[in-house]
């Protein structure tokens, strides 16, 4: 009868798991603890900090030489956020014998300064003493900003829906309450203020779902042939249309263009927001230039530049490394805030970029560059 062989952790013939890594490891490894993004600090088995790297200094405000042989909880005394201290609720080295290790907690440096922190509990081997504590230190305030930018982002929307959904709910109910009370024109007026804040929401929300895909990096985009002259040219028309005078405008086409391929619904919308801009917050002709000019993507030569000018107050200088950010308004109030920030992230899904300066006659002005080579599998 054949012997098998164990497979239990240990066992003859099995593979051990490899040894943890110490400080000294990772310096034999050519890793220097200094160059770790996270804050690193290690205890020996006696409770002593030997290690307290660059990171943690940072994070602490604690100088390294002070930190080093001294009692871990002393050299990084934490509070949970009820002010108890952490070291003496998890008791490290007299704690349970089968604990290996701290989940990741938020926790409160002196001063009140918060911290996620996770810790290792390394053993020589399983049950026994506590050889090494291995303790991540991170600052949340990254962390931080995205909260609040969420929060910022849920309240604007929250505001900017709460206006024409209440126009929408007062409208209809009192068309359903008191219809033969109106006459047709005050209906068809009503009905037409309906409609309008139906198409405000609808925008509101496509401008949610492509924030969304833009920060997840969904956001995608389908190729195909674009007349960028022809799609400029529409959006003027609509403009005149609307009422605007022509002469508001100047379209300059150089010739002769390369092709573009890109996702013509994106542009639509990168050209509709620059130019509703251009309108609405600038003065004197609104001038649009393309041209062609050096790819932004590396390996291709050609690629479609479009210039979008005013000649109003332009964009303060202060500000103009604020203005793809989320929630950035100009000096006229309005709008969520998000459209330029939707932009760029459009023009960089296509591996574009974007820039913005001050126009020759003193306005705001947007440039953006497209690479123009056709997809892979056409070429």
């Amino acid at each position: 009868m054949s012997v098998g062989t164990s497979s239990a952790p240990g066992a003859r013939g099995a593979p051990r798991p490899p040894a943890p890594r110490t400080p000294g490891d990772l310096v034999g490894l050519g890793v220097d603890p200094d160059q770790l993004p996270d804050g690193l600090v290690v205890a020996d088995e006696h409770g002593r900090v030997i290690c307290f790297n660059a990171a943690a200094v940072r994070i602490t405000a604690t100088p390294a030489a002070e930190a080093l042989g001294r009692p871990l909880e002393s050299a990084l005394p934490l509070e949970d956020l009820e002010s108890r201290r952490w070291w003496q609720l998890t008791d490290p080295y007299g704690g349970l014998a089968i604990r290996v290790r701290q989940p990741e907690r938020n926790l409160l440096l002196p001063g009140g300064r918060e911290v996620l922190v996770t810790a290792r509990y390394v053993r020589t081997e399983p049950l026994g003493p506590v050889h090494r504590v291995v303790v991540t230190l991170r600052d949340t305030e990254a962390r931080r900003r995205t909260e609040r930018s969420h929060a910022e982002l849920i309240a604007t929307v929250a505001h900017e829906l709460r206006s024409p959904l209440t126009s929408v709910k007062g409208f209809t109910a009192t068309l359903l309450a008191k219809w033969e009370r109106f006459t047709d024109d005050q209906k068809r007026l009503m009905l037409e203020t309906v409609d309008a804040d139906a198409d405000r929401v609808t925008r509101l929300i496509a401008e949610l779902l492509d924030i969304s895909r833009i920060d997840s990096g969904r956001l995608e985009v389908r190729r195909q042939p674009v007349d960028i002259g022809a799609a400029v040219g529409r959006h003027i028309q609509a403009y005149v249309a609307s009422g605007l005078e022509a002469d508001r405008f100047l379209l300059r086409l150089a010739q002769p263009l390369p092709d573009l391929w890109a996702d013509p619904d994106k542009v639509d919308q990168v050209l509709s927001n620059l130019l509703e801009n251009a309108v609405r917050h600038g003065e004197g002709t609104v001038t649009i230039d393309v041209t062609p000019t050096a790819s932004p993507r590396e390996g291709e030569d050609t690629g479609t530049s479009v210039t979008v000018s005013d000649e109003g107050a332009g964009i303060p200088e202060d500000s103009m490394n604020r203005v793809f950010t989320r929630f950035w308004r100009g000096s006229k109030r309005g709008g969520t805030g998000l459209g330029l920030y939707i932009v760029k992230g459009i023009v960089e899904a296509h591996g574009g970029t974007i820039t913005v300066g001050r126009a020759p006659g003193g306005g705001a002005e947007f440039r953006f560059t497209l690479p123009v080579a056709a997809p892979a599998y056409l070429t």
